[in-house]
């Protein structure tokens, strides 16, 4: 018997929302997909993602923790337990999207999880790139709660009937942490939000979080150096420190506008991007704005950028290496339609198409 995903009984779950990045817009592609599902998530701050505030999203006991909606971190340790105590069995289908411990729900044994995973949680499994679950205020309590959560996270990734990976560079992390199989969709990005510019500025632009394994610090550091224009979007914890070590040449812009956003991207030389990534999605967005970008080798946005055709490629996480990259960047090299027309395959049509497609073909096998 054939199955519709119109008419199977779905819900859908994610870690958490509190802001509108990456892995929210690929829920909220998700689901675009299965309309009438519930979202189930532990925490939502539907001030912070007005994308979702008509559709019925379904908190956990943590919603009324105090601060739990600012400061997400306190959510983590009681993630496993507010998962567990969802109630899945009407469903036939569920689809999680998570990168902590939305695919721990426990399912009836009837039920088909497909979990789209956006990496196995950093601070848990590569804490040399994550520091955060073991530095820091109570690092020795942080490091005990990180081994019973690494232990459960393990057995939640069992409970998944199928994985979907974000990227070959997070397929083989699941591969690795969980000892699974999972196919390859690369997530959605909203191109239609960004556009070339006819004339293009004198600085570069760096777009993220600004915590430690974003690396914002080797990139101020860097353009100390360089003295060349950078405009900074984005905050977060490291901001204060970052803006007292900065020269003035670099410029902090904090929070944009999607239309704000836009047009920075569009007008910069090219985005530097130092982190190593599960995918990039920022380093997309710079492709459908037409610009290059110039990115640390390893991780998803190895799988983006490619080596004097869609920007420039650095050896090693270090101010001397993104220094000669920057240096060595010519902008008139790369043209405009080109990167636009390479950024394509990363639509959100494409990734609703690809992810149906699959999760029919997984309920039909």
């Amino acid at each position: 018997m054939k199955h519709s995903l119109e008419n199977l009984n779905t819900a859908l779950v994610h870690d958490w929302l509190t802001v509108m990045a990456g892995g929210e817009r690929t829920l909220l592609a998700i689901s675009e997909i299965f309309t009438k599902a519930p979202i189930y998530t532990t925490v939502f701050n539907e001030q912070k993602v007005l994308a979702f505030k008509d559709r019925d999203v379904r908190t956990s006991f943590l919603q009324k923790m105090p601060m739990a909606k600012k400061q997400r971190e306190l959510v983590v340790p009681f993630s496993p337990i507010a998962f567990e105590q969802f109630d899945m069995s009407p469903y036939d289908l569920v689809v999680s999207s998570s990168s902590m411990a939305a695919k721990g729900v426990i399912t009836n044994p009837g039920c088909t999880h497909v979990c789209y995973c956006h990496t196995p949680s950093r601070y848990l499994w590569e804490p040399n790139l994550d520091i955060r679950a073991s530095s820091g205020r109570f690092s020795s309590l942080r490091r005990k709660v990180a081994h019973q959560m690494r232990i459960w996270d393990r057995v939640a990734a069992d409970r998944v009937d199928y994985f979907v990976a974000n990227s070959k560079y997070i397929q083989k992390r699941i591969a690795k942490y969980y000892q699974r199989d999972s196919v390859v969709i690369y997530p959605p990005v909203d191109l239609e939000r960004f556009k070339p510019a006819s004339v293009i500025g004198n600085y570069y632009l760096f777009v993220s979080r600004l915590v430690d394994y974003k690396h914002p610090e080797l990139v101020v550091q860097a353009f100390n150096e360089l003295e060349l224009p950078l405009k900074i979007i984005g905050s977060g914890p490291m901001r204060p420190h970052l803006q007292k070590i900065a020269k003035k040449n670099i410029e902090f812009l904090g929070y944009l506008s999607d239309s704000e956003l836009s047009d920075c991207y569009a007008g910069a030389q090219a985005f530097v991007f130092p982190a190593e990534e599960d995918f990039g999605i920022v380093a997309v967005e710079a492709l459908a704005s037409g610009r290059p970008v110039v990115a640390y080798k390893e991780g998803g946005a190895a799988e983006v950028v490619e080596e004097g055709k869609t920007g420039v490629l650095f050896d090693s996480q270090t101010v001397k290496s993104l220094v000669s990259a920057v240096k060595s960047f010519k902008s008139d090299l790369f043209c405009q339609e080109t990167l636009v027309e390479l950024s394509k395959k990363y639509s959100k049509t494409r990734f609703k198409h690809e992810l149906a497609k699959y999760i029919s073909s997984v309920l039909n096998n």
